[in-house]
């Protein structure tokens, strides 16, 4: 729009221009010489003359100028006719006696002259004022806009968001003006937002850090205690331990295991508040004895039962054993956790399974399965999202991270994580083979 008006203020001072030009040289035309004027005049020249009148009188009456002189190489005569003067001949008294000449074509170019000076400078002022106008016009549609859009943006750049970006009246960017300061308005919440997450999250963390240091010191002074008790004991066995012995001990590991509850409690308050990172988690997968699988199935004894129905395929797997050992823990932890049943486990292997991003692979096949109530069908294609907590989880502690964290993991090392129900709940991992 900004531009469309500056064609026509520019269209319209040339049209100006343009007539200024054609009134100027209408001007230059000169009008016909009237004979019958001059001829009256040079009738009253002569008289004049003949009644003796002065020569500087009759020139200054009749404008004009009277050469008595009879020789055609007079000066005067020569000047005159140079300035393209109009001549006639004197005849005073029936004799000829010279020349008088009226210099009007003179006169007329002077005042031409005077005229075209007059209109060039006027013309000139006009194109300079309009010159500096329409320069003044180009600053403020596009010379600011753009200089502020330069500062404004390297302001962004240095991570200043407080800097504003000028709305400017002619500006013909007033649209995207608007929009890149929405964005850095935009940015600027975010900022904030991410700020007081950080600032919150690390409050959270060292308020639990500093809530973890009074359970373990109980447990310390506890293990203490029965570690001195203990020792007793032995230095004395002629002292058997009395019923009053028993349950004091019963007691002290009673209040072990509350507080090993509530630092595991801790603890996974501490893993929530982190989670914000957990694409950043470290796995590396290495050339791996598929063996360790099975070994890492019976150290989760304390879950209760678990059936191993056959052996492992052994070869080379790609795996974390860090992280895969946390993903079997997960699973039985879960099946204890919703079902409380047999947990069963089987081994096979495939090479039917498409990864989506890669070609077909051999993969070892880990089935753990339990006898429970299975997830209900809202929740099923759910479950392996982060926090999200099932319907029969209300009554259980958690934070819904457990699936979630074996997806990803299982992802990370190559391979892949199914679920699904069959007369309880199972899941299937895909470790590949190397």
């Amino acid at each position: 729009m900004r531009i469309r008006k500056l064609v026509i203020l520019f269209t319209v001072v040339m049209l100006f221009f343009l007539l200024l030009f054609t009134t100027l040289l209408s001007m230059t035309g000169f009008e016909k010489r009237n004979i019958v004027y001059y001829n009256d005049l040079l009738y009253r020249v002569e008289d004049d003359l003949a009644a003796g009148r002065a020569i500087e009188d009759i020139e200054k009456e009749y404008r004009c100028t009277v050469v008595l002189s009879k020789d055609l190489d007079d000066p005067v005569l020569a000047e005159l006719y140079r300035n393209e003067a109009f001549v006639l001949d004197l005849v005073v008294n029936g004799e000829y006696t010279g020349k008088v000449a009226w210099q009007d074509l003179m006169e007329r170019n002077e005042e031409l002259s005077r005229g075209f000076f007059r209109a060039t400078m006027f013309m000139w002022s006009t194109i300079l004022v309009l010159g500096y106008l329409l320069l003044f016009l180009i600053y403020l549609s596009f010379v600011r806009p753009t200089k502020d859009l330069t500062e404004f943006s390297t302001e962004l750049a240095r991570g200043n968001l407080d800097v504003s970006l000028p709305m400017r009246r002619y500006n013909p960017f007033g649209g995207f003006t608007e929009a890149f300061d929405l964005m850095r308005e935009e940015l600027k919440s975010s900022q904030k937002r991410r700020m007081e997450t950080e600032i919150a999250r690390r409050e959270l963390v060292a308020s639990l850090s500093h809530d973890i240091k009074t359970p373990v010191a109980v447990i310390e002074a506890t293990c203490e205690l029965m570690d001195v008790r203990l020792k007793r004991e032995l230095e004395n066995p002629g002292q058997g331990r009395g019923p009053a012995d028993t349950e004091d001990l019963i007691d002290k590991i009673g209040v072990i295991s509350n507080k090993a509850q509530t630092i595991s409690s801790i603890m996974s308050d501490l893993m929530h508040s982190n989670m914000e990172d957990s694409e950043k988690l470290a796995v590396d997968p290495k050339e791996e004895f598929s063996s360790l699988i099975e070994d890492y199935f019976r150290n989760l004894r304390n879950y209760g039962n678990i059936i191993i129905k056959n052996s492992i395929p052994q070869c080379l797997v790609y795996m974390d054993k860090r992280r895969m050992e946390q993903v079997i823990d997960n699973i039985v932890g879960n099946s204890h956790k919703y079902a409380g049943t047999d947990i069963l486990v089987s081994f096979d292997e495939t090479s039917e399974y498409m990864m989506p991003d890669v070609n077909k692979s051999s993969f070892i096949r880990i089935t753990v399965s339990d006898s429970g109530p299975g997830v209900s069908e809202e929740d099923l294609p759910l479950i392996a999202q982060k926090y999200y907590r099932g319907s029969n989880s209300s009554d259980k502690s958690g934070y819904g991270l457990g699936l979630y964290l074996v997806k990803l993991y299982m992802q990370k090392q190559g391979g892949d994580m199914e679920y699904y129900n069959d007369n309880g709940f199972t899941v299937r991992l895909m470790l590949k083979k190397v």
